[in-house]
């Protein structure tokens, strides 16, 4: 077996193998329109190991964009082989680790029921950091909904809301893994500005003029169909445990019933058990299990 970088030639192959195989791995970034700008930069190392017929058989792609260089971490795109072989996964995480100055941790997300993989990541030395749950709520009724007196929810403006929607979601997830390095103004705006964005999905909970919740509802899709992806959802801690966040999400329920989505979808860490509870209780249900590994390149340095 032989590891090579990937080259420009080939960055088709690659896009064909993720789409080839993102039922079997996460695919938070393996969707088209992550897919579409797709290329091997310096902040994206990819390695790819080529089979006997020249054919792509196995694939590593590390996402180490300006949010996870503050974080000093770097997260899996995809990690997978078609040669059930430990020798694949570690020849591709070998090649990777030539590429991890100024990080302290690489992340990686394996669906649980894939279980011959979750034996390769924990034979790396991986570490289970924490496990995440994606929630789907079918076409039911929205439960009627009302904020106190002083509340307000509007529809995010571009040009002008970006501050203080980085100032409630990195307030609301400050002590949330995974979700604790603060994002920037300009990754608000890209956030708006992307190809899931749905005009009036993405609101702001106002308390006399004071920013305190944030909601966005986005395009979405699942079991290739159409379906609202709804986050984040954030309350600042101080407006927390007052129901705000049970009448946002219907909020953003309500939108997506009048956008004609059947269906919408969420994603809650398994520590995060009072959202989770709140999702279910909203007639949300659990469909899939995500291990979050963490491997920690500080405490594995070669001596």
């Amino acid at each position: 077996m032989k590891v090579e970088a990937l080259r420009k030639e080939r960055v088709e192959d690659f896009k064909e193998y993720c789409r080839k195989h993102r039922p079997e791995v996460d695919d938070s970034f393996l969707y088209e329109e992550d897919l579409k700008s797709f290329e091997p930069y310096v902040d994206n190392p990819t390695y790819i190991i080529i089979g006997r017929q020249g054919e792509l058989a196995a694939a590593a792609s590390l996402i180490i964009d300006d949010y996870n260089r503050r974080g000093k971490k770097g997260r899996f795109r995809i990690f997978h082989s078609e040669i059930e072989d430990f020798d694949c996964y570690n020849l591709l995480f070998q090649s990777i680790l030539k590429h991890i100055d100024g990080l302290d941790k690489l992340f990686v997300y394996v669906p649980i029921v894939n279980g011959k993989m979750l034996e390769y990541i924990e034979g790396l030395k991986f570490n289970v950091d924490r496990y995440s749950y994606l929630l789907v709520r079918e076409n039911l009724e929205v439960p009627e909904f009302s904020f106190p007196e002083g509340y307000e929810i509007k529809t995010f403006e571009s040009g002008c809301d970006e501050n203080s929607w980085c100032e409630v979601r990195n307030a609301g997830f400050a002590k949330l893994k995974g979700s604790d390095t603060p994002i920037t103004p300009e990754m608000v705006a890209k956030m708006i500005a992307g190809e899931d964005n749905i005009e009036g999905g993405s609101m702001i909970l106002y308390h006399n003029e004071r920013p305190v919740g944030v909601i966005r509802g986005a395009k979405d899709e699942y079991e290739d169909s159409p379906i609202m992806n709804i986050g984040p959802l954030a309350i600042i801690p101080e407006y927390q445990g007052k129901g705000l966040g049970r009448s946002l999400l219907r909020a953003s329920l309500k939108f997506a019933k009048e956008m004609a989505y059947k269906r919408t979808i969420l994603c809650v860490n398994a520590e995060n058990e009072r959202a989770k509870a709140l999702y279910i209780q909203e007639g949300f249900k659990q469909v899939e299990a995500v291990v979050c590994y963490k491997y920690d390149l500080i405490n594995n340095k070669k001596p």
